[in-house]
């Protein structure tokens, strides 16, 4: 396993691509925080491992929300860029994530709505059918665990919208713990959702790969179901 200077783990790494693990609060892209972000320091990371002194190709072909931590896959060729982008376009990338959510949420549970986001606050909104730029966002989980007033559930995206999951969670009746936008989060929080797995067909081999990458279990509010997240899976299996 690698390391580099920023906090970013890597679970996987070969010619066409590159499996991290993205700290909370570390911007997938660039921003206007101008804070160092996951793609910038993968680039920098393969400049210095591989000595490349010009640019670096790296593409991105899917994101997570600054405020959550969890895996990223990039691609280190263009081949493998546009591969990648068409199995999140057509679904056959699949993600799920662990979140810790106020409430006693239900064994299982489809949600779907339509989502519309607000350019000018960065706000999305469940909205009516119908409603003018709205788009589709739907999505499963199931409940792993409840303890009094809170549940660990593992969620399955179909769709990929902005805020997806935050949004749904909350709309449903069960705001993320944490999160301050759309689930009351207090400050010094830290939202408890989790890009936990990631299955995808790797662009040159044609083989399924899974990567696990679970929360710490030690931190809050993780640490009330410990054991749950360590007997969830293997750190990879690909």
């Amino acid at each position: 396993m690698s390391t580099v200077t920023k906090p970013v783990r890597i679970v996987y790494e070969d010619n066409h691509l590159l499996v991290t693990v993205k700290p909370q609060n570390m911007p997938t892209q660039a921003d206007d925080s101008h804070d160092p972000d996951l793609f910038g320091e993968m680039k920098n990371y393969i400049a210095e491992k591989y000595h490349k002194p010009g640019a670096v190709y790296l593409g991105l072909v899917h994101r997570l929300d600054r405020p959550v931590g969890g895996l990223v896959v990039l691609a280190r060729t263009s081949k493998a860029a546009e591969r990648l982008s068409k199995q999140v376009s057509s679904k056959q990338m699949n993600r799920e994530y662990l979140a810790v959510v106020r409430g006693t949420t239900p064994d299982h549970a489809h949600l779907h709505e339509w989502l519309l986001k607000d350019a000018k606050t960065n706000m999305v909104h469940v909205v009516p059918d119908g409603t003018a730029g709205a788009k589709p966002a739907a999505l499963s989980y199931r409940t792993i665990a409840s303890d009094r007033d809170v549940s660990l559930v593992r969620v399955h995206l179909y769709t990929g919208r902005s805020h997806q999951i935050r949004v749904q969670l909350s709309h449903a009746g069960f705001p993320i713990w944490g999160d301050a936008r759309y689930g009351g989060g207090r400050p010094g929080e830290q939202i408890a959702l989790w890009g936990t797995w990631l299955t995808l067909e790797h662009p040159t081999l044609k083989k399924e790969m899974t990567f696990f990458a679970p929360p710490q279990s030690t931190e809050v509010p993780w640490n009330r179901f410990a054991s749950y997240i360590q007997e969830s899976g293997p750190e990879t299996d690909g």
